[in-house]
């Protein structure tokens, strides 16, 4: 029998691709977890450490957190522990683990605590396991730790045993990658002995620890989450291990309920009755639907809605499966999913159901289940009757098809009159023939009523004595009964290369759509293109228009994207939102404001819903269970998109953070040196002054007078780079005299340029050029301040200007004979608070900032060079346009 496997979850699929590909270059991490503060984790960590350095593993440690507790400080002899990175931040010192030093001395194992630390605002991770993260993809295998209560999927728990909300979590996403994970376990009782000891927390901080957090309640419960989770993963290991194995019976490692679920009334007492059965062996269960290869009706279809719902709410995980044979599929994913029990369903159809082949569905399953436990619950009412169209949907053929057979076995019978009596054998061979030629054309059904009508036609027309049903010879009656044999045969054959047919195509059609989904995802560059993709798809494959509404930073009101086409009002709007609320699928289809025109699947990711996606088909139009399986699909990948924009989002804004940290930090350093400088050399040539004769006098005003034009010029910097930023700054454009501008340049710098010899190279006969006479004085000042200030004494400084040849830029140029600068440097010189390796000690790294910030306002270009003799040159180019009439004078 044909038959398709429980569809999985197509998001661990591509997990699982995704994860053999970077598996070969990613680190292993080992994950020591407890149920809460104190149970040894660290400890047991730095052990296995221990261990891994004496079987010659380079270890480094990268941060750990000894708590003061001797036994675990012992345990950091002979291993390399990295200095921490000190972080200033509201004016008190933070501890950070270094991961720039920790990355450059690659180590084959970094031992890391505290895996849901928060990280100091500037690091450049928000949290300690995107450190983690980083190092394994860079490599590096890691030991950390972990409490319970900071994993993602059980801080909801968790504070509802406790009271107290988790601030710091772990995505479950993360923990999935974990190679080994370790359950660090003791007993409520030895846990709050060791917190009364103070191994756990000190003087007040215990005594309120052991009336609060540490209660023997509290422990209790999250001692049995931390196995559970621990239980879990265990088990899904298992399963996966199972997976490639030729599976012949399931191992009772645990318990685990499958139940069939269908769209009888009756599967509703199943599924509760399972629910039951589950929480009083405390173990997991599974709902399963084998869904026929023609869609049911609407109401068999709502009702299927409902019972696969309901299973849901219970606590179970849904599968869908198809295959011609009900019996076969239940064991096989019994057998992939390790299901020890069964739970079906007795049959209360009419007494002749139980000699069809194979009888009724629980003898089926009973004969392959194997070890498998099959519990059989009557119905409380009984089930509607059995009827022939209801044994197998697939007996139903369309009318065309029986006129094939009767067309078919009409000819071939006029024919046969043609034919001497004698020859009635090779007639009946002829017959025979036209059954098996039918069976590739026709269904189950008139293959069928071709048999028995060609054999009853040759029978009573052909065979001896003829125009009765009466056979006397015994090969006659032998091929008489072959008719029977073969149309069966066929019929099945058919029916079973039809059917196979059919699931091949379903299958390749929703391999098709999700390949194409994921592909167009992968090659998005932004998430517009990526919904416009997806959406698109939608559109094509389901017939339907669909629209998309999303999150801002996937908290707050939903907010329609531009490529959905359909247009929400204020009642599909709502039934969005509460979708998006609720984390759960609403509108038509459902049971939930089934009048809405739309079917809404909310986004979610972990435990929160970044948006919904909506879909609307013609109402004459349904759903099947296999499209709606198949657009949860369609969210999934929607919403793990999303989820991957924000995280962008979110790293680019810890950058920018961390950057505006760094600049912050620089500023306020530099500033304040900056203001000290001249400052004190104003206070100390003013406490002088009183009694200071007159040529010490006037030496002591001209120091005065350059610390202040320091301040001034310091000053002025700043406020250009604020007017630069905040984007006030508007140039005036006027015709300006070239020769003047230089001229003004040299007279602002003139003291500055006292000790260096200058070179002045401007032709008298260049145009005028339209540009800002101040900004373009002080960018040449700027210009000659930075070759006067970062070169030797007596360096010459050359300045020319000149008219580009072809008459379309005029240029500026202001060369020296200094050091230069080092290659590695020309990337970043105009940035803010950036300065040369042998620049002397004093400005802020603002100069260049600003004359690039000045020209490039006025259309115009500044370029750095070195000097073929020896220093830097900097060249300014301003746009020129010839004045139409000269400027008066």
């Amino acid at each position: 029998m044909t038959s398709e496997p429980a569809r999985p979850d197509p998001d661990l699929l591509l997990a699982a691709l995704h994860e053999q590909e970077v598996r070969a270059h990613r680190g292993r991490l080992k994950v020591f977890l407890g149920m809460c503060p104190g149970v040894g984790k660290t400890y047991a960590m730095l052990r296995a450490a221990q261990q891994e350095r004496v079987g010659g593993t380079q270890v480094v440690v990268g941060i750990v957190e000894t708590h003061g507790r001797s036994e675990t400080q012992a345990l950091l002899e002979g291993l390399t522990v990295l200095p921490r990175r000190a972080v200033r931040h509201r004016e008190a010192t933070l501890e950070e683990l270094d991961l720039e030093a920790l990355r450059a001395l690659r180590p084959e194992l970094a031992v890391i605590d505290e895996l849901a630390h928060t990280n100091a605002p500037g690091s450049r991770h928000a949290k300690r396991w995107q450190d983690v993260l980083e190092l394994l993809e860079a490599g590096s295998n890691v030991l950390t730790t972990l409490n319970i209560q900071h994993v993602e999927s059980r801080a909801d728990a968790v504070r509802q045993i406790t009271g107290a909300t988790q601030h710091e979590t772990v995505p479950d996403s993360l923990l999935d990658l974990a190679d080994e994970l370790e359950l660090v376990d003791v007993t409520p009782e030895n846990l709050r002995e060791r917190l009364r000891d103070g191994k756990v927390y000190l003087g007040e901080r215990a005594a309120a620890a052991e009336e609060g957090f540490f209660q023997e309640s509290h422990l209790t419960a999250l001692r049995e989450l931390a196995l559970r989770f621990t239980a879990e993963r265990v088990d899904r290991q298992l399963r996966a291990l199972r997976a490639p194995m030729a599976k012949q019976t399931v191992w009772r490692s645990g318990e685990r309920l499958l139940v069939a679920v269908g769209s009888s009334p009756f599967s509703t007492q199943l599924v509760r009755w399972t629910r039951r059965l589950a929480a009083a062996q405390g173990a997991p269960w599974i709902a399963v639907h084998v869904e026929p290869l023609s869609p049911p009706a609407p109401e068999e279809q709502k009702r299927l809605d409902r019972n696969l719902a309901l299973a849901r709410e219970l606590g179970a995980e849904v599968l869908v499966t198809q295959d011609t044979d009900m019996a076969a599929a239940l064991v096989r994913t019994a057998l992939q999913h390790n299901a020890t029990q069964i739970v079906l369903g007795k049959p209360r159809h009419a007494w002749w159901s139980r000699f069809l082949p194979g009888g009724s569905l629980v003898d089926r399953v009973i004969q392959r289940g194997g070890n498998i436990d099959v519990y059989v619950v009557p119905a409380e009412t009984a089930g509607p009757p059995l009827t022939f169209d209801s044994i197998d949907h697939e007996l139903r053929s369309s009318a065309a098809e029986y006129g094939w057979v009767a067309g078919t076995v009409a000819g071939l019978t006029l024919a046969a009159q043609l034919l001497p009596q004698n020859y009635y054998l090779a007639a009946g061979l002829v017959f025979l023939l036209a059954v098996i030629l039918l069976s590739l054309k026709v269904g189950r059904g008139p293959v069928l009523a071709a048999g028995i009508l060609s054999a009853l036609t040759w029978n009573f027309l052909l065979i001896p004595p003829r125009f009765t049903f009466h056979i006397e010879k015994i090969e006659d009656g032998l091929l008489f009964g072959t008719y029977f044999v073969v149309a069966l045969v066929a019929g099945q054959l058919t029916a079973r290369i039809r059917a196979q047919a059919l699931a091949e195509r379903r299958r390749e059609g929703r391999a098709t759509a999700l390949f194409n989904l994921t592909r167009a995802l992968a090659e998005a560059r932004t998430l517009d293109e990526a919904v416009f993709a997806a959406l698109r798809q939608a559109d094509s494959h389901f017939g339907a228009r669909t629209a998309l509404l999303l999150a801002e930073d996937g908290s707050g009101p939903l907010h329609p994207h531009f490529a959905g086409s359909f247009a929400l009002d204020d009642k599909e709007r709502a039934v969005a939102e509460w979708s998006c609320r609720h984390r759960r699928g609403a509108g038509r289809f459902t049971d939930t404001l089934p009048a809405s025109a739309g079917f809404y699947l909310p986004l979610v990711r972990e435990d929160r819903s970044v948006g919904v996606l909506g879909v609307v088909v013609p109402r004459e139009a349904s759903l099947t269970l296999a499209q709606r399986d198949l657009l949860e699909a369609f969210a999934r990948q929607l919403a793990m998109s999303v989820e991957r924009d924000h995280l962008q989002a979110a790293g680019e804004r810890e950058k920018l953070l961390a950057e505006s940290e760094r600049l912050h930090r620089t500023l306020l350093d530099s500033v304040s040196h900056e203001l000290r400088t001249p400052l004190s050399v104003i206070t100390s040539a003013v406490e002088n002054l009183g009694t200071a004769d007159a040529a010490l006098r006037e030496s002591l005003t001209g120091e005065i007078r350059t610390a202040a034009r320091r301040l001034n010029r310091l000053v002025g910097n700043l406020l250009d780079q604020t007017r630069l930023e905040s984007g006030v700054l508007r140039p005036r454009p006027d015709w300006c005299d070239i020769q003047d501008l230089v001229n003004a340049a040299l007279d602002d710098v003139r003291d500055t340029l006292a000790g260096h010899p200058l070179e002045v190279s401007v032709p008298g006969d260049l145009p005028p050029v339209r540009a800002d006479f101040t900004l373009t004085v002080q960018a040449l000042a700027n210009l000659l301040l930075n070759a006067a200030l970062h070169t030797p004494a007596a360096t010459p400084v050359f300045v020319s200007a000149g008219l580009e040849r072809g008459g379309q830029r005029v240029y500026f140029v202001v060369a020296d004979r200094g050091p230069g600068f080092p290659a590695r440097m020309k990337d970043r010189l105009f940035k803010k608070f950036e300065q040369g390796d042998v620049t002397r000690a004093g400005g802020l790294g603002l100069g260049l900032s600003i004359v690039r910030g000045f020209v490039l306002a006025q259309g115009g270009e500044i370029v750095v060079g070195e000097n073929p003799g020896g220093g830097a040159v900097f060249t300014i180019y301003l746009p020129h346009t010839p004045p139409q009439t000269p400027p008066s004078e």
